[in-house]
């Protein structure tokens, strides 16, 4: 499995593809593998080079409990880690919720590396994140109970097994409040699209987003909450596919 070492956290990755490099980002609990179960690397990987990582505090790459490890530097820090890995100086980037929040980090402190964003369910305004931090119970149990409730009966066996192997003191120092990142952007000139379930906390400013940036696309998902949005590959890619072949090579 390959590992690219930034200052000493091992960040895994996956690719799959040819064409262009895209990079995809998970949301808190998931990893680089949910981009397969839930369809968008088989929709993808026919005319992309598709990078999936998983964040740090996930999946197979290193999970500290230290809180200042998961600062917005560091988590960029990791997605450049990865393409400097690979050898690639520019991508198109593609994170939702949690990756979405990164996505604006790489616009912030690595704005070079980004050819094109495409966010979902994420904004740069600042956020308590305690309402969500206060989720993960300690309890096995109560977690796999939490696990089921947000995500319902369709989750896929081996999908269901990767949040369960969650590591919950990870997942609850890595849930810090957000600072606002809306200064960046007047400055944000690079192609973006952004969307957001409609049944999304979080789609208003989404929209209020889009509106603000020179170069932006917005969509949304109808009947769609903020779970249940990254679930519909199939009408994402509809939009992703046709943004992603105007994007200047």
């Amino acid at each position: 499995m390959p590992f690219a070492d930034n200052r000493g956290v091992r960040i895994h990755y996956a690719t799959m593809g040819n064409g262009p490099a895209l990079v995809l980002h998970h949301g808190t609990t998931g990893s680089g593998a949910d981009w397969i179960d839930l369809g968008y690397a088989d929709a993808l990987k026919a005319d992309h080079q598709l990078i999936m990582l998983d964040s740090r505090g996930h999946g197979d790459s290193d999970k500290p409990h230290d809180s200042s490890a998961y600062e917005l530097s560091l988590r960029t820090s990791d997605v450049v880690a990865v393409l400097d890995d690979l050898g690639l100086q520019k991508v198109d980037y593609f994170g939702y919720s949690l990756g979405g929040w990164i996505g604006f980090g790489l616009a912030r402190y690595a704005p070079t590396r980004v050819r094109s964003l495409i966010v979902g369910g994420s904004h740069p305004y600042a956020e308590d994140m305690r309402p969500f931090r206060d989720r993960f119970p300690q309890d096995r149990d109560a977690f796999a109970k939490l696990v089921d409730r947000l995500h319902g009966t369709g989750l896929k066996p081996a999908r269901r097994a990767r949040l369960l192997a969650n590591d919950i003191d990870a997942l609850r120092a890595l849930t810090q409040d957000r600072e606002s990142n809306a200064d960046l952007l007047p400055s944000m000139t690079m192609p973006c699209l952004l969307f957001a379930g409609e049944l999304d906390p979080r789609l208003e400013q989404v929209r209020q987003c889009a509106s603000e940036l020179q170069n932006a696309t917005f969509f949304s998902l109808p009947e769609c909450d903020h779970i249940g949005a990254m679930a519909q590959s199939e009408l994402i890619t509809r939009h992703l596919t046709p943004f992603l072949s105007k994007v200047p090579a």
